[in-house]
């Protein structure tokens, strides 16, 4: 199985994109059955393809265990482009009837033909890397954790406003957003949230990858942190598909939930070694022995004849 990913070139995915492109702009000439069906496959096969391109990459399957993993220029417009293709899809997912892939398909296309470009580009050190990912690993789950808070808030102001409303108490001097302001904001923060989260999360395993060559799966930190990235993500995919669930109190509860598994995660992170910097050993610490006089004539001899001490 290895041996048929590792033959997954840059040529696989981007023609699957190159495909869907076309598909989409036959829609200028007529309207043909199955197109938006075919639109999504090519699509998915892409984001797979591209997905086991990069992890081969990360896990070094393609140099020797010194390099550092995604650390170049390539990698990075790749990564780029794998980003946009995600949110391409989760947005065709929800309006297929839309053009946008007319905007969002040439730029992957070019970011894609960017990372051919600068294939030749030296990479970054390790240790660069590292410093790299970890910052990108922090300001990724800053600012899903930012995002899940406005969430929880927005969440909490929305049951409060419907509560008011309900008791016809909405005209009072204590004034918030209406509800409609209030869940389009629940809405974009959930997304917001997923999006970054998962950016930290991939950020996080990378920059392992570059300073210890593997990942502790097994870390509190880690576990609470992909167990929220999943949450996230059913949560998304509910509020997309599940009609009810755009709506009203459901939104709200699927905030307050989320808000929920990020203090599960910061617990998890808090209450293990995640993060902080192992302890190496060092070399052996040379002090001054006070030795008596018989004592220093016997070390001098070990250190002029060993071959005494050897017998």
């Amino acid at each position: 199985m290895l041996d048929f990913l590792s033959e997954i070139s840059v040529i696989c995915f981007a023609s699957c994109y190159l495909l869907a492109l076309l598909l989409e702009l036959s829609r200028l000439i007529g309207r043909y059955p199955g197109r938006g069906i075919a639109v999504l496959a090519v699509t998915i096969i892409g984001l797979l393809t591209q997905l086991a391109y990069l992890t081969l990459r990360a896990t070094g399957s393609d140099g020797g265990d010194e390099l550092s993993r995604l650390a170049t220029w390539m990698d990075w417009s790749l990564l780029t482009s794998f980003g946009l293709a995600v949110c391409f899809l989760v947005m065709y997912l929800r309006r297929p009837d839309t053009v946008i892939s007319f905007f969002f398909l040439p730029a992957i296309l070019l970011l894609i033909g960017l990372a051919a470009m600068l294939r030749n580009q030296p990479p970054f050190t390790r240790s660069e890397a590292f410093e790299i990912w970890r910052t990108v690993h922090a300001i990724g789950m800053a600012a899903g954790s930012a995002a899940v808070t406005v969430g929880f808030l927005s969440g909490l102001m929305y049951l409060f406003q419907s509560r008011r409303l309900k008791q016809k108490r909405a005209g009072s001097t204590i004034r918030l957003p209406d509800l409609e302001t209030l869940q389009r904001l629940s809405r974009g923060c959930l997304l917001t949230s997923l999006l970054s989260v998962g950016v930290g999360v991939l950020a996080g395993v990378v920059m392992n990858l570059n300073r210890w060559g593997q990942v502790g799966w097994t870390d509190g930190g880690v576990l609470f942190s992909g167990a929220l990235f999943l949450w996230l993500l059913i949560a998304s995919i509910v509020e997309m598909l599940y009609a009810p669930a755009r709506r009203g109190h459901k939104v709200a509860y699927l905030t307050l939930a989320s808000f929920g598994f990020l203090v599960l995660a910061m617990f998890g992170v808090l209450g293990s070694p995640h993060g902080e910097p192992a302890v190496e050993p060092g070399p052996p610490a040379v002090g001054i022995h006070t030795t008596t006089p018989n004592e220093s004539i016997v070390v001098g001899k070990f250190l002029d004849q060993p071959e005494v001490f050897l017998r």
